[in-house]
């Protein structure tokens, strides 16, 4: 029984591992837009849109936030 808990217990570890590569080499390709202080501002503004409309969607769609 100790071995299956072991075994258990590195999975989050991996599950890290692979998030962390999966975001790691879908951002490298835009590193070089950061370089231009125009195109970085338009990527930043695009990331902070990205994230509200999932946050405001989420929260229609779980009823949060109504009065």
């Amino acid at each position: 029984m100790q071995n299956f808990w072991n075994t258990v217990s590195k999975y989050p570890i991996f599950i890290t591992g692979v998030v962390l590569g999966v975001l790691l080499n879908a951002l490298k390709p835009l590193a070089p837009l950061f370089k231009n202080p125009v195109t970085a501002i338009a990527l930043v503004s695009v990331f902070v849109a990205g994230f509200a409309f999932i946050g405001f969607t989420l929260r229609a769609m779980l009823g949060l936030g109504m009065a």
